[in-house]
C-alpha cells in the first residue's frame, strides 16, 4: 500500500552530519535548475536522506578515497509537494532553462517521456543524485553530459560519448552498486539504496534543519 505526504522525519538524517567529505551543490535550492528557479520547501541547501542511506555512503565514501575522489550530491531527500510542484510547471511554467537541460524535447513532454515521474524515489527517502569529484584537481569528473540533461545522452549506457566519459560513469556506477544502491537506466547520476526502508511512503516535510531538529 502506497502512503501519500508523510511528515515524520525521524528516520532521516543531514548527510553531512554522517559522511563530511561530501560536497553539495543543491540545485533545487538554486535557480539554476530545470525550472529556473528555487523548487517549493527546499528551505536550505542541505542533503538530507534516510538513515541507511546515509550510512551506505559512508561506505562510498570510504572506497572514493582509495581512488582519490569524493562525491558531489546533487539532490538528496525531495519532497513530494516539490516534485507535485514540477508538475505544475510542466503545464504553465517557464522554459527559460530549456537551452541548458531540455533542448530537445517541450517541457509538457518531461513526464510523458519519463524524465519526470509524479512519484519520485527522492521523496521515499533513500534515492540520491550525484557526481564524482578528483581530490587532487577539485574539477569533477568528465561524464559525458551534465546533471538533469533531459535526453537520452543521460542514460548510463549511452554509447555516442568519449571512451573516459564511459568510463568515469561506470566507476561511479561500479562504487555504488558495492555499496549497495542500485542505479536508474536514464540517470547516469541517479541512484537508489537497494534495501530503501520507506519503499511505499512519499514524504512531504520540507528540506530544512527543523525537520531533522524537530523529530529528535
Amino acid at each position: 500500500m502506497v502512503t501519500d505526504k508523510i511528515y515524520d522525519a525521524s528516520g532521516f538524517v543531514i548527510l553531512t552530519d554522517v559522511v563530511q567529505d561530501v560536497i553539495l551543490e543543491m540545485r533545487y535550492f538554486s535557480s539554476f535548475n530545470f525550472t529556473g528557479r528555487r523548487a517549493k520547501n527546499y528551505l536550505e541547501p542541505i542533503a538530507i536522506i534516510s538513515k541507511e542511506a546515509a550510512l551506505a555512503l559512508k561506505d562510498v565514501s570510504r572506497k572514493l578515497k582509495e581512488e582519490k575522489l569524493v562525491l558531489k550530491v546533487y539532490d538528496a531527500y525531495r519532497p513530494q509537494s516539490t516534485v507535485d510542484s514540477f508538475v505544475d510547471w510542466s503545464i504553465n511554467g517557464s522554459d527559460a532553462m530549456k537551452p541548458y537541460f531540455y533542448p530537445k524535447i517541450e517541457k509538457n513532454e518531461t513526464f510523458s517521456k519519463g524524465y519526470l515521474i509524479k512519484k519520485s524515489s527522492h521523496s521515499k527517502g533513500s534515492a540520491i543524485d550525484v557526481t564524482l569529484v578528483s581530490m587532487k584537481t577539485g574539477e569533477p569528473l568528465n561524464m559525458g553530459g551534465p546533471y538533469d540533461f533531459f535526453d537520452e545522452i543521460s542514460h548510463p549506457d549511452y554509447k555516442g560519448i568519449k571512451e573516459n566519459q564511459f568510463n568515469n560513469r561506470m566507476l561511479l556506477r561500479e562504487i555504488m552498486l558495492v555499496c549497495g544502491f542500485e542505479p536508474l537506466e536514464t540517470e547516469w547520476w541517479h541512484f537508489t539504496l537497494k534495501d530503501e526502508p520507506f519503499k511505499d511512503v512519499y514524504f512531504d516535510f520540507p528540506v530544512a534543519i527543523k525537520s531533522i531538529t524537530a523529530g529528535a
